[in-house]
């Protein structure tokens, strides 16, 4: 995937720091800017295929993306036995 959808995101002009809290209500935040971002699924899938471990991508916290992998895994899993 590239990351030519980088240029249309909210992000682009607001400080990196914002997407990687130290605390839930920075999660928050982050999220709420996410929330009607234009490439949030890109965003999210980059973050995804990248296998990035840290910051709010997509609107997804890191935690949340470890959950979306971890299903993924099991549902692929699932479909080859």
């Amino acid at each position: 995937m590239g990351t030519e959808w980088m240029t249309e995101g909210k992000c682009r002009e607001l400080d990196p720091a914002i997407f990687f809290p130290s605390d839930g209500i920075g999660v928050q935040v982050a999220q709420r800017i996410c929330a009607d971002c234009p490439v949030a699924e890109q965003c999210l899938q980059y973050a995804l295929d990248e296998r990035v471990d840290h910051g709010v991508w997509g609107g997804k916290s890191e935690r949340e993306r470890r959950r979306i992998l971890r299903r993924r895994r099991l549902s692929h899993v699932a479909a080859r036995a």
